[in-house]
């Protein structure tokens, strides 16, 4: 059975799910079983990977290899839409092992993640100490370790995989090669998004073979072997990145440019077409860059002088991807025999809670000293490496808490506490580029992208996110550069797809775009923001039908990837649904309640159900939430306008034009105001000024007419 598991292994190494499947099919050891819920994961076979890690004939079986296999089991549960269950497993994960930064990632996105400080704190720091110094007082624990270190240096080669093979082959590290069974899983340097982004990913404690008789052992020494390289450990760029979906995703922005709609928008957007989030400047017209479609829009208190925020950072040293575990780095670096070393990890314990200090000491007089495959490792630096390797997760899993929860100064503040070394790492800078972009400050979103390009220039974490920045910047010549390159790194990965899918679309070649977004859903079915932006591409070519379909495929992923419930109102507002509309937008408000957009577009639905006042309301809300945002003005002022409220209106719109001063449809609607005042002089004017900005042919159709209608009584007027 251990030939057929190693055989299982290479197998899910090469990519090749299918035969793993049907070499462990039946098997009944823990291993096994565990390697066949992999196999079953990566076909889409859930209910069978379901099975093989729960049997139905035996409920009060244990899941196989701990807590890797709680984390896969949540991943399954997840999607089939039981929520409860997946975080119930995932927090089983993290109790089982306090470094498995996935499972912790994978709560933030299911908007479950208890605070980073009580989730690292003490109990697990304690759980850690425990785990790392049992180890010197158990012999079997001891050759299991050293079979591990035999493992390893067998399988060390396989973090010289290509790119291909690290990407689509998520599954296991390695597999056991001793009669023990077990098995440490290694870290991989593969890009986010894959299937199965982090299973087994962790030296988490694997099945023995007292373990299949009811005797649970205790955990492996995970990050302290001597002999060959650690199978968790990657390179020094690494990250504790793991979801399937875990991007920020903003939403793209949307446009009103029909119907009803026109009295709604005032065709501030006639020119676009539906897309992603875009801020307006203070010289951009509305019709160029208006709707802003995600973020708060406050600005982040620059903690650098000069320029832009990121540009004076010096680059800092270290990044943890996905699902490594964070000792492994010392390891991988030459520092087994000292595990935590204060020049690497620079966090100072006053932002760290206490350690436990008398269980520690009793510890530490039980293991002060303790032979780790052959080399003596101090207990006092395994309590003091906990301490600090947790002070930092602590740090990270703030942040991506308060991120995923669309916090997003919070968490640009959270990132910020970090040490310049930890901070100028791919990682960290692509999360902050993502934080950017959800507060739609897409200059500070390229350069922060920027920068983690140049120190991973091969790593594709948020380069989906990245390519949408380059496309509300209209920068076609870098997008296309940025498209061929991901390309040429792996034509295997969606994010690769979803750039060139955004090359494309910039170009208004929407039906290449959409062939480009629908070969990143094929890679990826798990890719909800694939999904999005097939569906964003289906409504600019007017197919609604299948725009609703994408934008339920991609909730169907991720139930809280807002985008998607913004699109779907997007939809409905254009046909006129507005109770769905209305029903869509406030599912978007509820996950990210901090968008100016979102509330723009859910005060136009509730304004026309006739709820007027409420949606003067929620008006006045996105325009505090996003001053700089000129969208919720101008249908502030539509809404007075349609209440006879016309100084109030005015007032707004002499508002709006510091922030559009070149802004046709903000001179349209004034003109339209002082008609309605019968002051036509001041409309003529207006009206005049407006057609100097060279608005779009039908907006300029629209305010001819309206200068035709001047000395029109109003009851006799077509609505503009």
């Amino acid at each position: 059975m251990t030939n057929l598991q190693l055989l299982a292994g290479c197998y899910l190494q090469n990519n090749q799910a299918y035969s793993a499947y049907h070499i462990l099919k039946g098997a009944q050891m823990a291993q096994s079983r565990y390697l066949f819920a992999i196999s079953c994961f990566q076909m889409d076979l859930l209910s069978e990977a379901e099975t093989a890690l729960c049997p139905a004939s035996e409920p009060s079986v244990e899941v196989p290899n701990g807590a890797a296999g709680h984390y896969l089991l949540g991943l399954i549960y997840r999607y089939t839409d039981r929520r409860k269950s997946a975080i119930h497993h995932f927090k089983q994960a993290l109790s089982m092992d306090p470094l498995m930064w996935a499972a912790y990632e994978e709560l933030c996105i299911l908007g479950a993640a208890e605070d980073a400080t009580a989730v690292f704190g003490e109990a697990a720091a304690l759980c850690v100490q425990k785990q790392y110094l049992h180890c010197s007082t158990t012999p079997k624990l001891q050759s299991s370790a050293e079979d591990c270190n035999l493992v390893d240096t067998r399988h060390s080669v396989s973090e010289d995989t290509s790119p291909r093979q690290l990407k689509l082959m998520p599954g296991l590290k390695d597999v056991p090669g001793n009669h023990h069974g077990a098995s440490i899983l290694g870290g991989t340097s593969q890009p986010i998004n894959s299937g199965l982004s982090n299973i087994s990913f962790y030296n988490t404690p694997s099945p023995m073979a007292t373990q299949l008789s009811g005797v649970a052992p205790p955990p492996l020494c995970r990050n302290l072997q001597p002999n060959g390289q650690n199978m968790s450990t990657v390179n020094t760029d690494s990250s504790p990145k793991s979801s399937v979906n875990s991007t920020i995703q903003a939403p793209r922005r949307k446009f009103v440019d029909e119907g009803k709609l026109r009295k709604i928008s005032g065709r501030l957007f006639s020119d676009s077409g539906p897309r992603r989030s875009s801020r307006l400047s203070s010289d951009a017209s509305l019709n160029a860059n208006a709707a802003v479609v995600s973020g708060n829009g406050t600005g982040n208190s620059s903690k650098y002088l000069g320029g832009s925020k990121l540009s004076s950072m010096a680059f800092r040293s270290m990044a943890v991807r996905k699902g490594q575990s964070w000792a492994n780095e010392n390891a991988d670096e030459g520092t087994r025999n000292d595990v935590l070393d204060d020049s690497r990890l620079n966090v100072t314990s006053s932002t760290s809670s206490s350690t436990p200090t008398m269980d520690a000491k009793s510890y530490e007089q039980e293991a002060a000293n303790f032979p780790i495959g052959g080399q003596t490792v101090s207990g006092s630096k395994v309590i003091s490496g906990a301490s600090e390797i947790l002070t930092l997760l602590r740090i990270f899993g703030e942040g991506c808490r308060l991120a995923y929860s669309y916090s997003c100064q919070d968490a640009l503040d959270t990132y910020m506490k970090l040490p310049l070394k930890h901070y100028n790492t791919g990682w960290v800078l692509s999360q902050v580029g993502k934080v950017y972009f959800e507060l739609v400050d897409y200059l500070e979103a390229d350069q922060a992208f920027g920068l983690a390009r140049q120190i991973m220039p091969y790593s594709l974490e948020g380069m989906d996110v990245y390519s949408t920045v380059l496309y509300h910047l209209k920068e076609d010549m870098k997008l296309s550069y940025l498209a061929q390159e991901l390309i040429s790194t792996d034509r295997l990965a969606p994010q690769s797809w979803c750039a060139m899918g955004n090359c494309y679309s910039l170009q208004k070649d929407h039906e290449t775009a959409l062939k480009n977004f629908q070969r990143a859903v094929q890679l990826n079915p798990r890719f909800a923001y694939a999904h999005t932006l097939c569906g964003h591409e289906y409504v600019a070519l007017e197919d609604f039908e299948n725009g609703i379909k994408c934008y339920q495929s991609a909730l169907r992923v991720d139930a809280r990837h807002y985008n998607a419930w913004y699109g779907l109102g997007m939809v409905y507002l254009r046909q006129e649904k507005f109770e769905f509309s209305e029903h869509h937008f406030r599912m978007a408000f509820q996950i990210n309640q901090r968008s100016s957009v979102i509330m723009s577009y859910l005060g136009t639905a509730l304004h026309a159900l006739k709820r007027s006042e409420e949606a003067l309301m929620v008006m006045d809300k996105a325009i505090l939430a996003d001053k700089k945002n000129p969208l919720p003005m101008y249908q502030k002022a539509n809404i007075l306008l349609s209440l006879e409220k016309f100084e109030e209106a005015l007032e707004v719109l002499e508002e709006l034009k510091e922030y559009a001063p070149r802004e046709s449809s903000v001179y349209a609607l004034m003109g339209r105001i002082y008609k309605r005042r019968n002051m036509h002089e001041r409309a003529m004017l207006h009206y005049g000024i407006s057609l100097d900005l060279k608005p779009s042919a039908t907006d300029a159709a629209s305010i001819k007419a309206a200068i035709e209608k001047l000395h029109v009584p109003d009851e006799m007027e077509d609505n503009l």
